[in-house]
């Protein structure tokens, strides 16, 4: 879109992935232009928008609430279209969540851009803009794989899955083929063995989309189902070239019970191997999301994503300070140059950590907690960031 005298130029924000749509995208056909109006505190309330965002363009910071109800927020207050600017310097990707009909056509800004155009409307001076959303959508007919073990309790089941996509920029050789491999090599090798607990793989589709095939199958589970799994275990990203070792940092405190006894397993098999480990968020950027909030214990690793290695990190696991653990996330280098294999056999390969955890809960669930139904988890989603790898708040 081309800038034009006294305009203030847009980024296109939320992708709107998060499900099927069966009306038109909450986009535009034509052009909009307003005035952008600076929304009170983060937009949560409908109360924060001013009479002036009627007609116009409102300006809203991130944070409190999720995006979807910031853009239906200002779609109520009569605006045109909503911008939603960064706290941080960097850009917004994020999703709306289901469609609304009061959602308005949703941009974002990085923090930098976002608090100086602020400031100009802080101190009374004028921004006028231009906005426009082209977007295609179509409904596309995708299959999760769930394969069961014959043998094995069924009414005590070991579940674990990574996503068999990968986004549009990549192969998704790293994110997520290593762990789709590392649940097959498994799948694989446990042919050779009994178990006494049923163990069911899982191959998600639509991952990258917004969690969109594991949440179709925790979402369509009947109660009797969803109990005989006793816990879900995520495998995504297990061979970063720039890796640390990572433990999602799930606790019963804030999620179901067993949660916390799964992350215990993997703190265990590491400190045994005498290898370092750190722990991330339970943020809702992976699989395990919908387990979750469908009241499953759940709980895994990873090597990396975006994040920024430290330099105690390098201490801990060597490679390079100050650079992505992987470099190629959701890049089209994320090829079979992209992995480093020494992660991923640590983590996935015969008596390793994805096959010692498999092992452990399909011999026995001795000291782990039974299962409780829980129709809500509110102080997880509360706490949650994003869903899948775009934002949701």
């Amino acid at each position: 879109m081309p800038s034009q005298p006294g305009t203030q130029r847009l980024d296109p924000l939320l992708e709107l992935l998060s499900g099927i749509f069966r009306r038109r995208p909450i986009g535009l056909l034509e052009p909009v232009h307003g005035t952008l109006v600076l929304v009170d505190n983060e937009g949560c309330d409908e109360s924060d928008y001013p009479e002036a965002v009627k007609g116009n363009i409102a300006l809203i910071l991130r944070g409190t609430c999720p995006f979807g109800t910031k853009s239906g927020n200002a779609g109520k207050a009569g605006a045109v279209a909503a911008v939603v600017y960064n706290y941080e310097k960097d850009e917004v990707h994020g999703t709306l969540g289901t469609p609304s009909p009061d959602h308005v056509a949703t941009f974002g800004l990085g923090g930098e851009e976002g608090k100086a155009v602020a400031k100009k409307l802080k101190d009374g001076e004028k921004v006028d803009a231009i906005a426009y959303i082209d977007a295609e959508v179509k409904t596309i007919s995708t299959t999760n794989i769930i394969a069961q073990t014959r043998g094995g309790d069924p009414d005590n089941c070991v579940m674990l899955g990574g996503h068999s996509d990968s986004v549009a920029e990549g192969p998704g050789i790293n994110d997520d083929g290593s762990g789709s491999i590392s649940v097959l090599e498994v799948a694989v090798q446990l042919t050779k063995y009994r178990v006494n607990n049923c163990v069911r793989f899982a191959w998600w589709a639509a991952e990258e989309e917004g969690l969109l095939g594991s949440d179709h199958y925790v979402s369509v589970l009947p109660e009797d189902e969803n109990r005989k799994i006793r816990l879900f275990m995520d495998y995504d990203m297990m061979a970063s070239p720039n890796f640390a070792y990572q433990i999602y940092n799930a606790t019963n405190a804030e999620n179901p019970k067993g949660s916390e006894e799964l992350r215990d397993l993997y703190v265990n098999w590491y400190e045994e191997q005498g290898l370092n480990y750190t722990f991330i968020p339970f943020d809702g950027r992976s699989d395990y999301d919908g387990f979750i909030r469908g009241g499953i214990p759940a709980g895994g690793i990873a090597t990396g994503a975006e994040g920024v290695k430290t330099e105690d990190e390098v201490e801990m696991f060597g490679g390079e300070a100050g650079v992505w653990y992987d470099k190629n996330y959701h890049q089209i280098g994320d090829d079979l140059t992209n992995v480093n294999y020494t992660a991923w056999e640590v983590n996935t390969k015969a008596k390793q950590l994805i096959a010692h955890s498999v092992a452990t809960y399909a011999k026995s669930f001795k000291g782990f907690p039974e299962r409780e139904i829980e129709t809500s988890v509110q102080t997880y989603s509360d706490k949650t960031k994003y869903h899948g790898s775009k934002l949701f708040i």
